[in-house]
């Protein structure tokens, strides 16, 4: 067996024996899920500095854990499944872009993206990443950026240099704030996942109102900074205008998956961050059947096939994406068990006297904790256990979690140690340093005080 088929294969038993955990609540198939996980973590090869360092920061911890901790052995397990959770919601989402790589309307929707106006690229290019990182998450950066690569010549900039640069950063940056949004706007991604299964009780349809204003804000602001501080080019028709039919289908398409989702949800009782990890391998599975449906049998056989033979072309890539986010969680868990609850409310009791103001500053703290590299992973999750216990008049629930996720897609914007930034960092030939604070850097002196008199306005 090749190493990255025994990867794959360990992943799965990771993700299969995780849902088991969650739908079942079977402490043997944590273990089985926390033996292949740690498998899985033993053959890997070539991580990065950042996952390396999140596992040596994981492994300290740990120790520190066992030396200090009342019970240390269930906080280490609890901590794990935490982990495992990740590792199972990155392989679950990551399915769908089988699918969704071999799709036609895809590759159709990028190119009616990308030969729009310059008065309408930065919204449908903004919205339309948004729509397309909640099917493909981190991959969307990828699939469009290399879009943006290839349709962004100097021949289509008429010899124009200058032209060129000018359309790299706006379109780039446009795919930067629309992917950045998924944390408010998506029910199926990470941010909302983390901060859901940590704040129990709370329910996506009463933190959605202020989560998709919040995007609303900061999308009005970016297209705002766009048109303001584009260059002025005299208008001329290098190409026909394609249809924007083909974002129509694919937000049906995304409708459909997003309503398969909350019918397992709200139909078996499950909590939605459960509902996203049966329900995204799922629709990934209809909609290879539906690709395949003129093989025969409906499609099942052959996109069983596709499916067995992908999954190691999938999972490979994202070891790195896997270390990062599963190490940041398993983090996250331990200092909030590690941290004594009472002394640190005395020590923050001055937040109470902010109240519903304790919002921004929360946002302001995952936003810059960001900038050090320390992943809004670890952050939220630590704030997420934290704040709640404070009780702080006027801080609702559903505002400290819209804050908290805020404060993650600016770290998404702004952050040049994060994954997102690297990628693009890697397509313009620019430092992430630069594309944080250079190019974004007027959008984000406007989005936080904006934002934070949003949330001062939205609590009432």
């Amino acid at each position: 067996m090749s190493r990255d088929r025994l990867r794959a294969s360990l992943l799965l038993v990771v993700t299969l024996a995780t849902l088991v955990d969650l739908v079942f609540a079977s402490a043997q198939a944590q273990w089985l899920a926390m033996a292949a996980l740690g498998g899985y973590l033993v053959t890997l090869r070539g991580l990065s500095t950042m996952a390396l360092t999140l596992l040596g920061a994981a492994v300290l911890l740990s120790l520190v854990a066992l030396w200090h901790h009342t019970a240390p052995l269930v906080l280490l397990r609890e901590a794990a499944g935490r982990f495992a959770f990740f590792a199972t919601f990155l392989v679950a989402l990551g399915l769908l872009r089988l699918p969704a790589y071999r799709s036609r309307l895809v590759k159709r929707c990028g190119h009616a993206m990308l030969l729009q106006p310059p008065s309408r690229r930065y919204p449908i290019l903004s919205l339309g990443s948004s729509l397309f990182g909640i099917i493909l998450n981190i991959g969307v950066l990828n699939l469009v950026a290399a879009m943006i690569e290839k349709s962004n010549t100097l021949a289509a900039a008429q010899g124009r240099l200058w032209v060129q640069q000018a359309r790299q950063r706006r379109m780039m940056l446009a795919l930067l704030r629309g992917f950045a949004l998924a944390p408010l706007v998506s029910p199926m991604g990470i941010g909302m996942a983390v901060v859901l299964s940590s704040m129990e009780g709370l329910r996506w349809v009463e933190l959605a109102p202020y989560a998709l204003g919040a995007a609303l804000v900061l999308f009005l602001i970016g297209w705002g900074v766009d048109r303001v501080t584009g260059p002025r080019m005299q208008s001329t028709r290098e190409h026909a205008v394609p249809s924007l039919r083909p974002l129509g289908h694919f937000s049906l398409l995304l409708f459909a998956l997003v309503a398969l989702i909350f019918s397992l949800a709200w139909g078996f009782g499950l909590p939605l961050p459960t509902a996203v990890l049966l329900g995204a391998p799922l629709g990934a599975f209809l909609w290879l059947c539906w690709q395949f449906r003129r093989r025969g049998m409906a499609g099942v056989p052959t996109a069983a096939v596709a499916l067995h033979r992908g999954l190691p072309r999938l999972v490979s890539p994202a070891s790195n994406e896997i270390v990062v986010l599963g190490a940041a969680g398993y983090l996250g868990y331990l200092c909030v068990g590690l941290v004594d609850g009472s002394a640190l409310a005395g020590s923050l009791g001055f937040l109470s006297s902010l109240g519903a103001g304790t919002a921004v500053i929360a946002m302001l703290l995952v936003a810059v904790l960001a900038q050090v590299g320390i992943n809004p992973i670890v952050s939220v999750t630590l704030l997420v256990g934290i704040l709640p216990t404070l009780g702080i008049d006027g801080l609702s629930p559903p505002i400290l979690a819209v804050s908290l996720l805020v404060g993650w897609t600016l770290a998404l914007m702004s952050s040049p140690m994060t994954v997102s930034m690297l990628i693009l960092s890697r397509f313009t030939g620019v430092s992430s340093l630069r594309i944080g604070y250079r190019w974004n850097g007027l959008f984000l002196c406007l989005a936080m005080p904006l934002l934070a008199a949003w949330f001062l306005v939205a609590r009432f």
